[in-house]
């Protein structure tokens, strides 16, 4: 058995804490930030992972930061054989990641070295990668650059969203974790260095990736919807106004109209030209309005002759 602190917040991190909630091991303290305004009414809200480790009756513990002579001290005395970090949102300096007898671990949403960085799920889709998949990796201080302790690699379904791809991952994850704790635990665990010269980075989702440019083709417009779904999700512009796109997909058809402009809609769908192809639009979403499949949506509002942008 190892005693264990867990550092997380958000869903991803939560079936990775119930792996070790539900295993030997001791958890005897989670780590998570602190609780973030939420809502029209900005109330305080605790974070998914702060939800099940009070439910667990664990002590739960949220400094601003782990850099204070207090917070280290308090992590010495826990004593802990390892820590482990999944999306906790907070760099460890040098001094936290040697407390641990056995070190910090992290679960990682990529096939390491492919995508480092913040958005590993999402940039993966964007790309056109037909495989993904968790790393378990030592935390070291360089960005993502720790030696791979295990990888669980999956298929990227066709028509799959980042926000679903997320939720297979987190669990992807959780059975990582199960998986290398015993080889941590009996010191047989196998560490892979990284080559370096295979890295790829994956740069922090921005609002203005939001805006989808008609030139591209209907292959990556249709990978970039699906890669922003759920956040920042994919836009346009309808007659000045705009419109968010949620899901799409890539017809095997060409178009002799520019891109941006909307096929004949009489069908009820909702088909635009593109750099190359036609894309159609199968989920959009107005402003204070509600997400409308495309017929719903033709059914309110007539789009014969209208150009995207």
């Amino acid at each position: 058995m190892m005693k264990i602190i867990f550092a997380g917040t958000p869903d991803f991190a939560v079936p990775a804490l119930k792996v070790l909630i539900a295993s030997d091991h001791d958890v005897c303290a989670v780590y998570t930030q602190p609780d973030r305004p939420s809502g029209r009414g900005q109330k305080l809200k605790p974070g998914p992972v702060k939800e099940l480790a009070l439910s667990a009756d664990i002590a739960v513990f949220q400094p601003e930061t782990l850099k204070s002579q207090e917070e280290v001290q308090r992590l010495i005395e826990f004593d802990a054989d390892l820590l482990v970090v999944v999306a906790y949102g907070m760099i460890l300096s040098q001094e936290v990641l040697d407390i641990p007898r056995l070190g910090c671990i992290n679960i990682h949403g990529s096939l390491l070295p492919r995508w480092r960085g913040a958005a590993p799920i999402h940039r993966a889709l964007m790309a056109g990668d037909q495989e993904t998949g968790v790393t378990i990796m030592e935390m070291v201080r360089k960005l993502d650059a720790g030696a791979m302790l295990h990888k669980e690699k999956c298929l990227i379904g066709k028509n799959e969203t980042a926000s679903q791809l997320h939720d297979r991952m987190a669990e992807l994850g959780a059975l990582a974790l199960a998986k290398t704790l015993p080889l941590i635990e009996a010191g047989t665990v196998v560490a892979e260095q990284q080559d370096e010269a295979l890295v790829t980075y994956a740069e922090k989702l921005v609002k203005t990736e939001a805006q989808l440019d008609w030139s591209c083709t209907a292959e990556a417009l249709s990978r970039k919807v699906r890669g922003l779904n759920a956040w920042p999700v994919a836009q346009t512009k309808l007659k000045g106004k705009v419109l968010r796109v949620w899901q799409a997909e890539p017809l095997d058809s060409d178009s002799n109209l520019a891109p941006g402009e909307v096929l004949d809609a009489g069908s009820k769908t909702l088909d635009v030209a593109t750099g190359e192809g036609v894309l159609r639009l199968l989920e959009v979403q107005v402003p204070g309005g509600k997400r409308m499949g495309a017929k719903a949506f033709l059914n309110a509002h007539d789009v014969e002759g209208c150009k995207l942008g």
